[in-house]
């Protein structure tokens, strides 16, 4: 790789690094300051005076808050995520399991959602202006317009309750066998693929379209080439950069933004955990969990910032 690259990608990762670590102050600085008391949210409106302080003085929450916010830090630097206050579990041993489920069902909801809309996309700009791109581009809009919760209680009926083909309820355990684990994430799959799939189809439409206009396209038509290898060898190729970037805010959204869906499936992954621990103000679970969100969320964009610079043609061939 050239120097200018190099730099490039030095740069994003340092970026990225800062900005999670800005993210964590504000993780803690917001748990810090919701209402109520965890000590007395722990024991109970019975708890005496004596209890409450004692319990108080042992989770730290005597010291100050800085002092608090390096703790947890230096902690979570070397994989201590702390213990969670309403079951007294490892919050790295409990996250381990749901956040490989998580990964699992983020996974297979990509695996048929990238390709779809990538295909989509070709397809509604081989046939722009058309029929098929509008009913296509009228589909995605009509996706796009709908919340995950909508959808997800939409496959629910039809496919859960009304024909009965689906469990409701995703539940999934460790030693599960694959074709029944395959089954009990086919509704949750499916609610996020179709969250992702209307907006990465229209901005692979865009993003090739805006590439159609150029010169080089244009002399490719006039060679006689058809419609189609037009489009895929020269448009898509040089149009793959943003579209990257699409992908991977998709998939970063994935993994972030499935607490909807894992909740109303009851799908045992980070959002679930995330929830049942938000209703029980336990603070660190809360913490750890945003914490790898975010993580997960800046280590993606940053994949996609290298792999559009990487894509640059201008930067890997320097003048």
């Amino acid at each position: 790789m050239s120097s200018p690259i190099l730099k490039l990608i030095a740069q994003r990762v340092a970026l990225g690094i800062l900005l999670l670590l800005a993210i964590s102050v504000l993780i803690f600085a917001g748990t810090q300051i919701l209402p109520g008391d965890v000590a007395q949210a722990i024991l109970g409106q019975s708890a005496t005076p004596e209890s409450l302080a004692n319990l108080r003085e042992q989770l730290g929450l005597n010291d100050p808050a800085y002092v608090r916010y390096f703790h947890w830090l230096g902690g979570v630097l070397t994989g201590d995520l702390g213990t969670a206050m309403s079951s007294g579990q490892d919050i790295a041993t409990s996250i381990k399991g749901r956040l490989w489920n998580t990964l699992f069902l983020a996974f297979w909801a990509a695996v048929v959602a990238v390709p779809l809309a990538i295909i989509l996309g070709l397809i509604a700009v081989r046939y722009r202006n058309g029929w098929v791109d509008k009913l296509i581009s009228g589909l995605a809009l009509a996706s796009t317009s709908f919340p995950e919760f909508f959808i997800g209680y939409l496959l629910v009926y039809f496919f859960a309750v009304k024909w009965q083909i689906f469990p409701a309820i995703s539940t999934v355990y460790d030693g599960m066998p694959f074709g029944e684990r395959m089954q009990a994430i086919a509704l949750p799959a499916t609610a996020l693929t179709l969250v992702v799939l209307a907006h990465m189809m229209r901005m692979t439409r865009a993003a090739i379209l805006n590439v159609m206009q150029s010169a080089y396209v244009e002399t490719a038509e006039l060679k006689g080439l058809s419609a189609f290898a037009v489009i895929r060898k020269h448009a898509f190729p040089n149009a793959i950069a943003p579209i990257i970037n699409v992908v991977m805010l998709n998939l970063a959204y994935l993994i972030v933004g499935v607490v909807v869906v894992e909740v109303i499936f009851v799908y045992p992954g980070m959002g679930q955990y995330l929830v049942d621990h938000v209703t029980k103000r336990d603070v660190p679970v809360v913490q750890a969990v945003g914490l790898i969100f975010a993580a997960v969320y800046i280590s993606l964009n940053i994949i996609a910032d290298i792999a559009a610079i990487v894509a640059n043609p201008r930067l890997r061939h320097p003048k």
